[in-house]
């Protein structure tokens, strides 16, 4: 992944590839490193709530807290939630306009796209 912000910042943490093993903790977060080393895949850990070096993440975040999980009574299963988060998915990428997109959802700007790409 390549810094954000014009380049303007300087990654908290570069793994060399062929690198070292995970440091944040996760055991998925090593998991995934670990794939990512193999690939040689470099990445870069930004530090939370950076919104300058991490806007569109950032965003999507606060975007999903606000509008799904501050709204929705979360349910007690895994299964149960990964259908609430499929719904809120549609919602998000079909019902729900983005302003970034020129107040459309991100079904009609692919769609859009595409009929520019064929035309």
């Amino acid at each position: 992944m390549e810094p954000g912000a014009g380049g303007r910042h300087r990654a908290a943490h570069a793994l060399p590839c062929p690198g070292h093993p995970g440091r944040w903790g996760s055991e998925f977060q090593a998991t995934f490193e670990t794939e990512c080393q193999r690939r040689c895949i470099r990445l870069f850990a930004l530090p939370p709530r950076s919104p300058k070096l991490n806007g569109h993440v950032e965003r999507a975040h606060r975007t999903h807290t606000e509008e799904f999980y501050e709204i929705v009574d979360l349910p007690d299963t895994i299964p149960e939630l990964n259908r609430l988060l499929q719904d809120w998915e549609r919602v998000y990428n079909t019902i729900r306009p983005h302003q970034a997109l020129g107040y459309r959802t991100p079904l009609q700007a692919v769609l859009q796209f595409q009929q520019q790409e064929v035309t």
